[in-house]
């Protein structure tokens, strides 16, 4: 249950991310708003999921579940720039998110 609630928060840190390019420096009143409460969901996700998942472990999948999101939603969404290189590097992460949930306890 402990990986779920995780994946979760991950998902809760690419609706943070994404959100303040959206907030305009936070002069835009929703999406400062939906931002926010994403923040705060994604820690509080985090902190249950750390009560039994190792700190090191369930921090760097959780950036790593967040960096891979919002890279892939800043090429959807902003157009920003699809080459080998960050593919490569995306995949690596993906690669080091998956060696932590199999080789790690919990």
């Amino acid at each position: 249950m402990a990986w779920l609630i995780l994946f979760v928060a991950g998902l809760c840190e690419i609706g943070w991310a994404v959100g303040l390019k959206y907030t305009d420096g936070f002069t835009r009143l929703w999406p400062t708003v939906f931002t926010g409460a994403s923040l705060l969901v994604s820690m509080a996700l985090l902190g249950v999921a750390m009560k039994s998942l190792p700190l090191g472990t369930a921090y760097a999948v959780w950036t790593g579940i967040g960096a891979v999101g919002t890279v892939i939603l800043g090429i959807v969404l902003f157009k920003e720039p699809v080459t080998v290189a960050r593919l490569v590097c995306v995949g690596l992460i993906v690669a080091g998110i998956l060696g932590l949930k199999l080789f790690g306890k919990g």
